[in-house]
């Protein structure tokens, strides 16, 4: 298991967006920006790649029994996500569908450990590997709203569009999921989206960001 996650490498690396990786954690690797004599501030508007780190789902009547059995706190409705103690991000998709986000504190360990741990039994839980099928990448800074605003009909101003909420909606004409994943100090969503498109949409981000002075900046900003 460990040789694999070695050898993942993120579509947007394979694309030439970024440089270099650095490895953390059960042998994942991420994003590392090698200049820094230009410190990227990611509270302006920035854009990274966050494809290898952990993330996995679960779909079926005994999935909140087997989540809330590892110590997840669960949203109480679909399209609702909550952070863990851990900086975990659990996201309800549907009344029966989860998908859990890695946390930069143990750069995913403990969802690693949880797909893992999964077995196919009696149970109605079944395991949908969300490592495989789909690229994350995280959006941060104030003007984030009015970027999304150009690509996507969800109006996702601070306001309205809350911490916590999920959008599965269209953005750059792509299907994803959009969580607002912001804290007191910054602005940040999470995107999700087939990995089979991922480069497209990277570059229809990188486009809409430069109105904005945005940089792509590699996951050392974010520790």
């Amino acid at each position: 298991m460990q040789s694999l996650y070695q050898a993942e490498r993120s579509p947007i690396e394979i694309g030439g967006s970024q440089v270099a990786y650095q490895s953390f954690g059960l042998g994942k690797r991420f994003l590392h920006d090698q200049t820094p004599s230009s410190p990227i501030n990611i509270s302006q508007c920035t854009m990274i790649d966050l494809t290898n780190l952990s993330r996995v789902g679960f779909r079926g009547q005994d999935a909140a029994a087997y989540l809330s059995s590892y110590g997840f706190q669960l949203p109480q409705q679909p399209n609702q996500a909550i952070q863990q103690e851990d900086g975990c991000w659990v996201m309800r998709l549907s009344l029966t569908e989860y998908c859990v986000l890695g946390s930069l504190q143990d750069f995913g360990e403990r969802v690693s450990h949880l797909e893992q741990g999964w077995q196919m039994d009696e149970r109605a839980n079944y395991l949908l590997p969300r490592q495989d099928s789909h690229a994350w990448i995280q959006l941060t800074g104030a003007p984030i709203a009015e970027v999304m605003a150009k690509l996507c009909a969800v109006d996702m101003r601070l306001n309205v569009f809350q911490v916590g909420q999920i959008a599965q909606t269209s953005v750059g004409r792509i299907n994803a999921i959009v969580v607002n994943v912001s804290d007191p100090s910054i602005q940040k969503f999470n995107i999700l989206c087939d990995r089979a498109a991922v480069l497209y949409l990277w570059g229809v981000l990188q486009d809409a960001i430069q109105e904005f002075d945005g940089k792509i900046a590699g996951i050392n900003t974010l520790l």
